[in-house]
């Protein structure tokens, strides 16, 4: 009878996991503190919709502490409650790899990646401000969500085991499409605030909206670390390594932190909104000129009275204000403050934008 491999890589996997995963969890509990401390700070003035964040927020930190406590208790009863276990503790894996608690853990983790992932759909949604955008990641997302139960019925069953048989055909599967979802969305997001605060950026000559294509902002509204993550451990479970244990406890710590960090950009105020897109959109300036005389000059006319040249020297400075630190709506206010001195020209600016 040939011996079964040894699981000494997939026993200092699942250690080296379960530290890191604890190291991941205080991450966690940090920036769950933050958002309660934003929503509840009195300067506060944020919309309706940050209670809403508030309870997902909460929903991910009890169902990534149900699947941390239910790994460290497996760990606890396999290291050090059973040592003694006959055949060794891979044996004991084995036996109790399907145990209730484990399979609640397992549970746990998909509810987690199915919030966090309908939570970057819709944040696809917002960067783009277009359903149709969505159509494929949602059809990804409910695909996801059917391999993610069969899944889990599998590996619930007695004497299964989530790294082997057909829950591991089905967990490739699941986590296939699942990290194929996180691909496509974060590509759509950050393709979208790159290119887009580039565009309007290059066309007023000011590096408006930094803030929003900064590598801070495109890792964190494309949740890229979460992607990555799971990147990482699809490979490593589509070969069989004994690692991919390590990678599983990363990945799904990370499937907590990524959108927590999202809500907390968002009810700061310094997250991506559909007002702001379509001001990040915005690629040009149309100049308007208005005659208030009796007499009309035509604007392409090589001449100029005083008057339009003085106004044309006010939108220079003004343009050159702009290079340094004003936006485009103060340019405009400031433009309409200095209309009384304007006797024979209304100066118009519109954003346009380009579709």
């Amino acid at each position: 009878m040939p011996s079964q491999p040894s699981m000494a890589v997939f026993q200092n996997s699942y250690y080296i996991g379960n530290t890191f995963a604890a190291i991941l969890y205080g991450v966690v509990l940090v920036l769950y503190f933050l958002i309660i401390r934003t929503v509840l700070d009195p300067k506060h003035k944020g919309p309706r919709s940050d209670r809403f964040f508030v309870f997902f927020s909460t929903a991910l930190l009890c169902l990534n502490t149900v699947f941390f406590a239910t790994d460290t208790v497996f760990g606890e009863e396999m290291w050090i409650v059973h040592a003694d276990y006959p055949g060794g503790q891979d044996a004991y894996l084995g036996d109790n790899a399907s145990v209730w608690y484990q399979t609640l853990g397992t549970a746990a983790s998909i509810v987690l990646n199915l919030l966090s992932d309908g939570l970057l759909i819709y944040r696809c949604w917002i960067v783009w401000d277009d359903v149709r955008v969505v159509v494929l990641p949602t059809l990804i997302y409910l695909g996801a969500f059917s391999a993610g139960l069969a899944q889990l019925y599998e590996s619930g069953r007695p004497n299964a085991n989530y790294f082997a048989g057909l829950a591991q055909s089905l967990g490739i599967a699941y986590t296939s499409s699942v990290i194929g979802l996180n691909v496509v969305v974060t590509a759509l997001i950050c393709g979208r605030i790159y290119f887009a605060s580039r565009r309007y950026a290059h066309v007023l000559g000011i590096d408006v909206g930094v803030e929003y294509r900064s590598a801070t902002a495109i890792i964190v509204e494309s949740a890229l670390l979460y992607t990555l993550t799971g990147v990482a451990y699809l490979v490593s479970f589509a070969l069989d390594s004994q690692t991919s244990i390590f990678f599983l406890s990363v990945y799904v710590m990370m499937t907590c932190v990524a959108p927590q960090m999202i809500v907390l950009r968002v009810i700061s105020g310094r997250a991506w909104t559909r007002d702001r897109a379509a001001t990040l959109t915005s690629t040009g300036l149309e100049f308007t000129h208005t005659a208030k005389s009796d007499a009309t000059v035509d604007s392409d006319s090589s001449l100029r009275s005083p008057d339009e040249e003085k106004d044309e020297e006010r939108s220079r400075r003004h343009h050159h204000q702009l290079q340094h630190g004003a936006s485009a709506k103060q340019l405009e206010l400031r433009l309409e403050t200095k209309r009384p001195d304007l006797s024979s020209t209304d100066v118009v600016i519109d954003v346009v934008e380009i579709v």
